[in-house]
């Protein structure tokens, strides 16, 4: 297995453990993480979203090569939340757990980017004209 098949297959497992039974756990996150969630529309969005990252990776860790463009996208969602998560517990505005997901993100972000860079780039040797 390529590197970059292990880490998007890791990425898509670990992804999927923490954000699945989040859709059952509205009312504990409210209590453990107050004030209770007011939007409930933007929360189960967010996990949803999420989630259809996480089948994304599936997909990537099949064929890394030829999804090799989709790895880009996964690097810019990676440090979306891990970059709000650092600067928002910064700002004293999230707790711990918070900090901690979003380092690992921050840490799949560059695995990532070294998956990317791995994985050769076919599409300019299949555009080259035949001589």
């Amino acid at each position: 297995m390529t590197f970059a098949k292990r880490v998007f297959f890791i990425a898509a497992i670990l992804g999927v453990i923490v954000l699945a039974p989040q859709y059952f756990m509205e009312a504990k996150i409210g209590r453990d993480f107050p004030p209770p969630i007011t939007h409930p529309e933007h929360f189960y969005g967010f996990v949803s979203v999420a989630l259809a990252w996480q089948i994304l990776f599936f997909v990537i860790a099949r064929d890394p090569v030829r999804y090799r463009g989709a790895m880009i996208p996964a690097v810019l969602e990676k440090v979306g939340f891990g970059a709000a998560a650092v600067a928002l517990y910064g700002q004293g505005r999230t707790a711990m757990p918070i900090l901690v997901a979003g380092i690992l993100d921050l840490i799949f972000a560059a695995l990532f980017w070294v998956a990317w860079r791995a994985t050769p780039d076919t599409s300019a040797s299949s555009a080259a004209p035949a001589s």
